[in-house]
């Protein structure tokens, strides 16, 4: 009975251990590279024009032809192909310098492809609707929904991607929206099948959107009438 006990317990402290260690598993906050630094050295070289409508995020948003999709607007483009929420946090200031009229903003996917957990991903967002009230208070922030993805489409690297985490992430933003008082876009009925899967035909990979999907995006944001 004693060796029974003294299995068991050694089992509960091997299983403490293992917890212990994997909630101080080092965060992979890391986001400088070429890419990141070449578009940020262009956003600080363009001039700030009053009145813009900015949209921040990751390829994703990089990828969107948001002056085309809105040409009578001042729309920027201030996506960067694999940014994750350290990095917008690290660069807010450029877009915040304008004054802008608008920030819509959308972040995420890529802290979720490196394991970051969804507690510390709201964390981020946290500060940057903080960042914006503090320093561009006059600036309308609209957090968007981290859209679904296909995961049958998805590569291998984005296995920790899930359209579970996904919605688990999207409802806890929403909640934190309300109580910042921050406007929060959900963009799964414009984006989503009946399953709540990405639409295959609307993506290349899973994640990524197709040219002719961002008019879909664009529509659901003139339909809320928030552009």
């Amino acid at each position: 009975m004693k060796v029974l006990k003294l299995i068991c317990t050694a089992c509960l402290i091997a299983l403490a251990s293992l917890t212990n260690a994997q909630e101080a598993a080092p965060i992979d906050s890391s986001y400088i590279n070429g890419h990141y630094t070449q578009r940020l050295d262009f956003f600080r070289k363009m001039p700030n024009r009053k009145g813009e409508i900015v949209f921040v995020g990751n390829s994703i948003t990089e990828g969107g032809k948001w002056q085309e999709l809105f040409p009578k607007k001042k729309v920027i483009n201030r996506g960067i192909s694999g940014d994750v929420t350290y990095g917008i946090l690290a660069r807010l200031d450029e877009v915040l310098e304008s004054k802008p009229a608008r920030i819509f903003l959308l972040s995420g996917v890529n802290d979720m492809k490196r394991g970051i957990s969804n507690d510390v991903i709201l964390q981020n967002f946290k500060r940057m609707m903080v960042m914006v009230k503090t320093q561009s208070p006059k600036t309308k922030l609209y957090m968007q929904s981290v859209l679904p993805v296909n995961e049958a489409m998805l590569p291998s690297i984005y296995a920790q991607v899930k359209n579970s985490k996904i919605n688990d992430l999207n409802q806890k933003l929403e909640a934190l929206c309300k109580e910042m008082n921050v406007s929060y876009i959900n963009l799964h009925p414009a984006l989503a099948d009946e399953k709540g899967s990405l639409r295959k035909e609307w993506s290349i990979d899973g994640l990524h959107l197709r040219q002719a999907s961002y008019v879909y995006w664009a529509n659901e944001l003139k339909r809320l009438k928030v552009i």
